[in-house]
């Protein structure tokens, strides 16, 4: 069976819906999965023209009626009148907040295999009312989930993150052995869910040179290094703590399959830099499988049908790759 993959329309406002129904239009993942978007079909109507899109929509009842050929929607009715493009809009913010939280009902009722998600815009967001960081925290709160983390993968790069989307101060609270640690567990998880047997894990220190043995900063002999031998003693493949000013030209030369960073900005900047359209965003650590794009909503874009579905398309095809393996060990524990 082909995994169901449910992907959020993101923010109406912004080229999310667009960059969904590009991807629809060329079909090509209708050999590897069912893509059911999930949002308005007030949305997908006014972008239809708008990326040239000659699709029928058909609305799903359940995802199990999925029509081959159909733009499926999962329809949430959320908004009920028009909208701008590339404007803040709180209508738009509470829309984006209720296509994600139906996706997640769907994969928490195995009614879909795994969830994609469009850009939202965090400003709309907390202007409907919803006081989210962003779609990580979301899927933590609504799956009552503990201990998740930012992966992203991008060009030759795999980034997993300590700490995310909090100051850089609180970042630096956030380096915890019992959290390397987890972050470490995780990384071996996600990247086995890659089938990826072996995994090659390297961690990056929080100060310049890794501390210098203290000399600029005593987190990495604290909590960092206990990490490490705690996560040895459990049979990883774990190296470091590795200076982050060089860390990332091994990885991308294929040393490491996977780098345990420690702040937020320690792993977007040289993951962006890399690859900035195509990376992708994974929230690990949860019951359900979801990706997402690693860009935001580019009301610079919205509305005019130019948007590159590029992260979108890699995103799904992350999401499929989760799901088969997921699906794949339940067989194997039957």
């Amino acid at each position: 069976m082909k995994p169901k993959v449910a992907i959020t329309l993101g923010d109406p406002s912004g080229a999310g819906p667009e960059i969904a129904l590009m991807v629809i239009e060329e079909g090509r993942f209708e050999e590897t999965c069912r893509p059911i978007l999930v949002g308005d079909a007030l949305v997908v109507e006014k972008v239809k023209p708008i990326v040239g899109s000659t699709r029928k929509l058909h609305i799903l009842e359940d995802p199990d009626d999925y029509a081959p050929g159909c733009i499926n929607l999962v329809e949430c009715g959320s908004l009920k009148e028009d909208y701008s493009f590339a404007k803040i809009q709180a209508s738009c913010g509470e829309a984006a907040y209720a296509y994600v939280k139906r996706a997640i009902e769907l994969a928490l009722a195995d009614k879909v295999d795994a969830t994609v998600t469009g850009p939202l815009h965090k400003e709309a967001l907390n202007l409907a009312g919803h006081d989210y960081a962003g779609h990580t925290e979301i899927f933590t709160d609504l799956t009552r989930s503990r201990g998740t983390a930012m992966l992203l993968v991008g060009g030759p790069l795999r980034v997993i993150h300590v700490s995310t989307h909090v100051s850089l101060r609180e970042a630096c609270d956030r380096v915890t052995k019992e959290r390397v640690l987890h972050v470490i567990r995780l990384a071996d998880g996600a990247m086995r869910g890659l089938d990826i047997e072996n995994p090659r894990i390297a961690v990056l220190g929080l100060n310049p040179h890794s501390g210098e043995h203290g000399l600029f900063g005593t987190e990495e002999t604290d909590h960092i290094v206990p990490a490490i031998e705690a996560a040895l003693d459990e049979g990883f493949d774990v190296t470091g703590p590795l200076p982050p000013d060089t860390a990332f030209l091994h990885c991308k030369n294929g040393r490491y399959d996977i780098a345990v960073v420690m702040y937020h900005d320690q792993g977007h900047i040289p993951l962006k830099l890399l690859d900035f359209m195509g990376g992708v965003n994974i929230t690990v650590g949860l019951p359900i499988i979801r990706t997402s794009v690693d860009h935001g909503t580019v009301f610079g874009k919205a509305g005019k049908g130019t948007a590159d579905p590029t992260s979108l398309r890699t995103a799904i095809e992350f999401a499929v790759r989760f799901a088969r393996h997921r699906i794949a060990g339940r067989h194997g524990a039957a």
